[in-house]
């Protein structure tokens, strides 16, 4: 693992949402393709990132008085920029792997955007991490030291 990159574990196809789009199409897109986050773009240009758990604790405000129905519709109105996590830490394709691994506990994150030159190429998750770990204790000594 001391010397792998992020591009050779990261997703490369990355679902994204834009910064206009709805927590219910957030949450349907997230259910639909299984994934846990997405990243934010406007105009093509990473801003943020939102999580399946940044949905959930979503509130449209404080205020307690609301009925379910209130709430419902004032929840179906939030957008991605009311509720995403902004400039979101990334790395490059280059990254040692080891390197986001520790990013990712530092910060206490499930995954890194995947910048290169200002465009988003790909996206790194824990399950990748944990793939690529075991992926490499299952292989020989001598193919790991090659």
């Amino acid at each position: 693992m001391i010397n792998e990159k992020v591009m050779d574990w990261m997703s490369r196809t990355v679902l994204t949402i834009n910064a206009d789009q709805t927590l219910p199409e957030a949450h349907a897109l997230m259910k639909e393709y299984n994934v846990r986050r997405l990243p934010v773009l406007e105009q093509g240009r990473l801003v943020g990132i939102v999580t399946l758990g940044d949905l959930r604790e979503a509130s449209p405000s404080d205020a307690t008085s609301l009925s379910i129905f209130e709430l419902n519709y004032l929840l179906a109105r939030l957008t991605m920029q009311d509720i995403m996590t902004r400039d979101p830490l990334t790395v490059a394709p280059n990254t040692r792997l080891a390197e986001a691994a520790k990013l990712m506990l530092h910060h206490k994150v499930g995954g890194l955007p995947v910048m290169e030159g200002g465009s988003l190429v790909g996206i790194i998750t824990e399950t990748d991490i944990f793939r690529a770990y075991v992926h490499l204790a299952e292989e020989p000594a001598s193919e790991v030291a090659a």
